[in-house]
């Protein structure tokens, strides 16, 4: 049984966004906020303020974190810890035991801290557990005012990405729309390749029974939770950054088999969606470190 939520913090004001993201997602499930930072003994002055500044607010990190969730928050109990390893390698192992890792994001304009260069999309890659990437400088609106958003793709279908989804409305009391969207692939008459192409295929019912069969499971375990199956034509990464404008959370997948790289629908997510981004590892070893293994099926849009 997970029994935390963690937050990774480096002083930056995303990974304070991140921490305050977790510090609400823990009030909600009734779970202590663990408060990580990572990265090393302080760095010695230089002289320079643009290299003194970020490393003194890189040292203050977790104190500074600690008591601006505090002073929101001051009956949430706050499980302080720091180690010297890099982030990349040490986020993934403190979060063992969390219900999610949450990470500052810049989005389009790039990451900072914590997510500078290749770090986050590391972490999020090799995490057992899902990794939530928080915008910073962008208020959360009131959680039940806007739906949780899941994108599935009916060829990978897993259980871990359809709970967490299903949990996560249920936690912020908040309904579920679930979003497949599918590629047209135009056809010619009699294979001809210069005549016109013929109207693209639509998924037709099949489909739409499939994904209500997918969710099926999780709508008998979670009745409370208004679920609402959007089929669309058109590109799955332009699709959701859309839907997501109005979503209190978007949910996607990470398949183990594809290795610690994350598809294109998730990285187009990372720089474009203004809302939290949850990346849900599923596989055998996510499965393993769950405890039980859930009814049902569910999958990612990119895998």
């Amino acid at each position: 049984m997970r029994h935390t939520v963690t937050a990774g913090v480096d002083g930056s004001p995303e990974s304070l966004a991140a921490a305050a993201w977790a510090a609400e997602e823990a009030e909600l499930r009734g779970l202590p906020l663990t408060l990580v930072h990572a990265g090393g003994a302080p760095a010695p002055r230089t002289g320079l303020p643009e290299v003194d500044v970020p490393a003194g607010r890189h040292a203050r990190a977790l104190e500074v974190a600690v008591r601006e969730v505090h002073a929101a928050r001051p009956d949430l109990e706050i499980v302080r810890t720091a180690v010297p390893d890099p982030a990349g390698e040490t986020l993934p192992e403190a979060a063992r035991d969390a219900v999610l890792l949450a990470l500052g994001s810049q989005g389009f304009s790039g990451f900072t801290g914590y997510l500078l260069g290749s770090v986050a999309l590391d972490v999020a890659a090799r995490s057992t557990v899902p990794v939530v990437l928080v915008r910073g400088g962008r208020p959360v609106a009131a959680r039940s005012d806007r739906p949780v958003l899941l994108g599935l793709d009916l060829d990978s279908a897993d259980a871990e990405l359809v709970r967490f989804a299903f949990d996560a409305a249920s936690v912020h009391g908040a309904p579920l729309e679930v979003l497949y969207a599918w590629r047209p692939s135009p056809r010619r008459p009699h294979g001809r390749a210069d005549a016109e192409p013929a109207l693209p295929e639509d998924p037709g019912a099949g489909q739409e029974e499939a994904l209500a069969a997918a969710l099926r499971p999780w709508r008998e375990e979670f009745p409370a939770v208004p679920v609402s199956l959007h089929l669309a034509a058109g590109s799955a990464a332009h699709r959701l950054v859309r839907a997501s404008e109005r979503a209190v959370l978007l949910v996607l997948g990470h398949r183990e088999d594809a290795g610690q790289r994350l598809g294109p629908v998730t990285h187009a997510a990372i720089h474009h969606a203004p809302c939290p981004l949850a990346v849900v590892p599923h596989g055998a070893r996510a499965a393993a470190d769950r405890p039980g293994p859930p009814p049902g099926q569910g999958g990612p849009p990119d895998g």
